[in-house]
């Protein structure tokens, strides 16, 4: 089916009381394992392509076109995200690709400066149709301006969506990019304060270290998108290694990254699930 934009797939969480999945592609492989796996679980996704995964393949065209072909071949709705970019010049070329939403990331800036960034990106983003996501305080595993311990305030959270005019903001509520193991405590009592004085849906990074419990009081809390990268590449990981070991002389690289995509797309159908049922309250 055609591309749906992110604002549909976010209207349509939010009045289910759902959480949305975010799941970043690395590779062509990955954007059919997330089509795959939304398409059993009969709902829809976003595709996530961050900064990282374009300095990887060394443009955002080329694996942009790429992800959206898997998305308009599939029969899940399914949207196109750039995620984590700093760099203003790629979140113009986003918009320019049509991309339907985008996540501009000044949390290393100074206030003052992320704020200007944001405006900046807001206003484009209104001008191309397109959602704006930003990011307040850096979430926790990215250089260390988050200490473990240290959270995103209310008040501040607040200001900062009133003077940016942002869509869609990411806080810090104690999860960390890049876990590996299932193990951050979410502040979900610091959740519902700022969901209650922040008037745009709120984003939870670093989800892969989220306990599958906590993702679910975490959505019922107040977070709407929910971002996965790691868990996924985890899974998929595992898979190849499997795959590599049960057969040491394998070289069709085909037969053994096929092994991870059908891994993958059991995962993502498993989370899909998992965070459409935190609206299904008795």
């Amino acid at each position: 089916m055609p591309l749906v934009t992110t604002r549909e797939l976010l209207d349509a969480a939010i009045a289910d009381g759902a959480g949305l999945a975010a799941l970043n592609v690395l590779h062509l492989e990955t954007a059919e394992a997330i089509a795959a796996g939304a398409e059993a679980a009969g709902a829809g996704a976003v595709l996530q392509i961050s900064e990282n995964c374009v300095r990887y393949h060394g443009s955002l065209a080329p694996i942009a076109a790429a992800a959206a072909a898997v998305a308009e071949a599939s029969s899940a709705p399914l949207s196109l995200h750039l995620d984590h970019a700093e760099d203003a010049e790629l979140v113009a070329e986003a918009l320019r690709l049509g991309f339907s939403s985008v996540m501009v990331d000044g949390a290393r800036l100074a206030w003052e400066d992320n704020v200007a960034l944001t405006r900046r990106a807001a206003r484009d983003g209104r001008a191309a149709g397109a959602v704006v996501e930003a990011e307040i305080g850096e979430i926790g595993g990215k250089d260390g301006a988050h200490a473990p311990g240290v959270r995103t305030d209310p008040d501040e959270a607040a200001r900062f969506a009133e003077a940016t005019g942002v869509d869609l903001l990411a806080v810090a509520v104690g999860s960390s990019h890049a876990m590996t193991e299932r193990t951050a405590a979410v502040d979900h009592e610091l959740i519902e304060r700022i969901a209650a004085v922040v008037p745009v849906p709120l984003v939870l990074h670093g989800s892969s270290g989220v306990p599958d419990s906590a993702l679910v009081a975490a959505i019922r809390a107040g977070m709407r998108k929910i971002n996965v990268s790691t868990q996924l590449n985890k899974v998929f990981s595992a898979a190849v290694r499997e795959r590599l070991g049960d057969d040491p002389g394998l070289v069709d690289s085909r037969k053994y990254l096929g092994a991870g995509r059908e891994s993958m797309a059991g995962e993502v159908e498993r989370l899909i699930r998992l965070f459409a049922s935190a609206g299904a309250r008795s």
